[in-house]
């Protein structure tokens, strides 16, 4: 092996390790939250409804909850977490439990 792959070698171990230390540690708390998310996504579909017969149920769907939605669905939580829990505040339900 020449000089300069070794080198390169020892230059990105210590990079690659890096990477995938910060993607477990962050992977943790992500994982919480995209459960809340999922959480209050099946309770707002439940409780509240989307699809179809959602409108003869609650009156019309709401555009920004089914987008909420496919961003839990997505893995997107931040987004999601908050206009569903508005969501579901406004129609006096229960948020589900965080953990």
């Amino acid at each position: 092996m020449s000089k300069s792959i070794t080198h390169f070698i020892i230059a990105i171990v210590p990079l690659i390790a890096g990477i995938c230390a910060a993607n477990v540690s962050n992977a943790q708390p992500m994982t919480g939250d995209v459960a809340y998310c999922q959480a209050l996504a099946k309770k707002y579909s439940e409780y509240v409804g989307l699809g179809a017969n959602a409108e003869s149920r609650r009156g019309p769907s709401d555009v920004n909850a089914g987008v909420a939605i496919a961003e839990c669905r997505g893995g997107n939580p931040e987004p999601a977490i908050p206009v569903l829990e508005q969501k579901l505040r406004d129609s006096r339900i229960d948020l589900p439990a965080r953990q």
